[in-house]
């Protein structure tokens, strides 16, 4: 089907200025802006604007309960049909692209590929890697119980452990490889700023993400933490909250991505006692509650290139828009879409995502008005969605 988008102003992914329209689409990719066409369908915007299909760099389909043990705990069946439930709302909020980096795998990506299921084009990485006692570790310090499944995370210590892990990864369809190089919020047992994982267990999964033309995405909070991931040749930090000038200044040496997911530690802080957060995972949330803004500022005055993660469990999921709000409180509209268009579509490699130009894959978010002008409209509610060149129902 061909389609063309009428009487709209264009954001390409990247330019601080909107483009007079329309778009048009053909076989699922942008043919032309602002020329004429013949289009099967047109879609009146009535003077909105066309923006590329956001892109959440921190999704967790798997992630059905804020409990990790209870997502580890139970059938595969049933966390990836309650996954797929998640990845449908996702869809219709917009993000027609997500990067699951603790979760997914080759039977839900078929589902998406076949169209069985409604939901963003789907990149994973299998379960994050964790050492024991790590971040990815389940149990509590009083707890001698296992998880059994490793549907979210893993287990893996040793460097020959880690190599065979990261393999097997890839020989499943892994978009890249997850490594908890800290220690986090959920997990009981891990104090949140200690590096996790050896030099030589990062290297051997970064040594062998490269040579697949892959890369590390690495769950890290400290400034420590952070340096020990990127020196060992990881591409993109997750999280990030502690960071300081001089680890800032590294991570832009180094040419590493940094994905905040300021929307998690909002959320939990709001509603961690109405949904049962435990109380040290309470107080973990505190230590990195309000960094997370200024960590972005100093990744932005040091040149790193910041993208745009969620990172919302079980119930928290509903708050995936206001994750965009609060990272325009910080970064202002402008840089906000570009890290959730183009920055995330360059960090998975995909050029062709991310972007309003001719050739790009017609993946679309249509709005009433200029988000520029009034940027509530990226977390309202009034949106159409384009996927493929198709509009996704809502």
């Amino acid at each position: 089907m061909s389609l063309s988008i009428i009487n709209a102003v264009v954001f390409d992914g990247e330019s601080a200025e909107l483009v007079d329209g329309p778009v048009h689409v053909e076989n699922g990719r942008i043919v032309d802006v602002g020329g004429s066409f013949t289009a099967d369908r047109v879609i009146d915007a009535r003077g909105g604007t066309v923006l590329p299909g956001l892109i959440d760099a921190h999704c967790h389909a798997y992630g059905i309960s804020l409990d990790m043990l209870a997502i580890e705990g139970r059938p595969l069946s049933y966390v990836a049909l309650a996954g797929a439930r998640r990845l449908a709302r996702a869809l219709r909020r917009g993000f027609t692209t997500v990067r699951d980096v603790a979760g997914g795998d080759a039977g839900l990506a078929r589902a998406i590929d076949e169209r069985l299921i409604p939901a963003p084009r789907y990149l994973y990485t299998g379960a994050a890697l964790s050492q024991t006692g790590g971040h990815g570790d389940p149990r509590g310090v009083d707890m001698d119980v296992c998880g059994c499944h490793s549907h979210g995370t893993e287990v893996v210590d040793g460097v020959d452990a880690v190599r065979a892990a990261v393999r097997d990864r890839f020989r499943r369809g892994a978009h890249a490889i997850k490594m908890m190089t800290s220690g986090g919020v959920m997990s009981l047992a891990d104090p949140i700023r200690v590096p996790q994982y050896s030099a030589e267990e990062i290297r051997a999964a970064t040594d062998e993400a490269s040579r697949r033309g892959s890369y590390v995405a690495a769950h890290a909070y400290s400034p420590e933490a952070v340096r020990h991931s990127v020196l060992n040749g990881v591409r993109s930090i997750e999280h990030g909250n502690l960071l300081d000038t001089q680890t800032a200044e590294v991570m832009a040496a180094h040419g590493a991505f940094l994905v905040p997911t300021l929307a998690a530690y909002d959320a939990i802080a709001r509603r961690g006692k109405e949904i049962g957060i435990a109380p040290v995972s309470a107080r973990k949330n505190l230590e990195v509650l309000d960094a997370g803004a200024e960590a972005v500022r100093l990744a932005r005055a040091a040149g790193v290139r910041v993208g745009f993660g969620t990172d919302l469990m079980g119930e928290l999921e509903d708050e995936q828009l206001q994750g965009i709000r609060l990272q325009v409180e910080v970064d202002g509209p402008l840089d906000a879409l570009r890290s959730m268009t183009s920055v995330n579509a360059d960090l998975v490699g995909r050029p062709d995502l991310g972007r309003v130009r001719v050739g790009a894959v017609a993946d679309l978010l249509v709005l009433d008005g200029d988000p520029f002008a009034n940027p509530s409209l990226l977390w309202g509610e009034h949106r159409t969605v384009i996927q493929a060149g198709t509009p996704v129902s809502q």
